[in-house]
């Protein structure tokens, strides 16, 4: 449905008006990149609900992380979380997600495309960076850049294991323990927003103790969520102020939406909460129709919990590094 090369993002250009973009889950993104040997901002594919088929004229390592979008080659179902080796010719088919919502797609040497304002992201509504600044469609040709020594070590060892197969797969990966808590009807942790004393006591317990669905109006600028209303004290003009990834802002009809990587640089509605940095690949791999719920953190917590992701992020990076040092 729509597939787009993303890496970290495009930064310090907010300030022209310039979004940042980037991948909607930081965490399958980064990972997807560590497990090929490459730095963790190189550019992958972000592919949403139903993913592609591609050709891989040339041998290639890569690696598939965030939603299940049922890879397989030659009928071979390609496991994720882990370094896959696909020899010369190999067609990787991706069909409807069997959870989440959105898959990563990293090669080793990165997807190589032109560099805008210093980001490889497609910025789709101004028709920027990625590929000719537009989602893939059938006929596009990708090139990779050069592996690094790492991922060159990676793809050496695998292509010894291939033995006529459809593709190899490397004896180690990413563990559960480590991956986010992804499920269906997710709980995502918030802190209270700059405007959160603004709306009434009855809107924000409900805000913390009721569902909210994920309508089809959802894109990567951000999610429209129906639920209960949220409604303020009293009507009060707010002057546009900055806004992040993750703000949760509440329009004058008083359902909710959660900004996203595509989000506008500033917005003027009253800011109920912020998701916790931790949680963004929960509200990425939510699909339109499923529905969340938040619960209050503060904003120590959420740091504490950040910190401690990272660390986990690291730990990866150093692993991989000792396997093959």
């Amino acid at each position: 449905m729509l597939t787009s090369v993303q890496d970290s993002g495009r930064f310090g250009f907010q300030k022209y008006g310039v979004i940042a973009s980037g991948a909607m889950d930081p965490f399958a993104h980064r990972t997807a990149n560590l497990l090929v040997g490459n730095e963790e901002t190189e550019a992958t594919l972000e592919m949403t609900l139903k993913g592609a088929i591609m050709e891989f004229r040339e041998a290639a390592l890569i690696s598939i992380c965030g939603g299940d979008l049922s890879p397989s080659v030659e009928g071979i179902p390609v496991p994720l979380w882990k370094p896959i080796y696909l020899k010369k010719g190999s067609i990787l088919h991706f069909g409807y997600c069997r959870s989440g919502a959105r898959a990563y797609l990293a090669i080793a040497g990165g997807w190589s495309v032109p560099r805008v304002m210093d980001s490889r992201s497609t910025y789709l509504r101004a028709g920027i960076g990625g590929f000719q600044g537009r989602g893939l469609r059938a006929g596009d040709e990708l090139a990779s850049g050069e592996p690094t020594w790492l991922g060159g070590l990676i793809a050496d060892q695998l292509a010894g294991r291939l033995h006529g197969a459809a593709f190899a797969t490397a004896d180690w990966g990413v563990t559960g323990e480590m991956l986010p808590p992804y499920s269906v009807s997710p709980c995502v942790r918030v802190m209270r927003g700059n405007q959160w004393d603004w709306f009434t006591e009855e809107s924000r317990r409900s805000f913390l103790s009721e569902p909210y669905r994920v309508t089809p109006q959802s894109d990567r600028m951000g999610y429209r969520l129906d639920g209960p209303l949220l409604e303020l004290i009293e009507q009060k003009e707010l002057i546009s102020e900055a806004v992040a990834f993750g703000t949760v802002q509440v329009p004058p009809e008083g359902k909710p939406i959660v900004l996203l990587a595509d989000r506008q640089t500033t917005g003027g509605y009253p800011k109920i909460a912020q998701v916790a940095t931790v949680d963004l690949p929960l509200m990425a791999q939510t699909k339109p129709g499923e529905t969340l719920r938040f619960a209050e953190i503060s904003r120590e917590e959420a740091e504490r919990l950040l910190m401690a992701r990272e660390n986990e992020i690291r730990q990866l990076k150093t692993g991989i590094l000792l396997k093959y040092t």
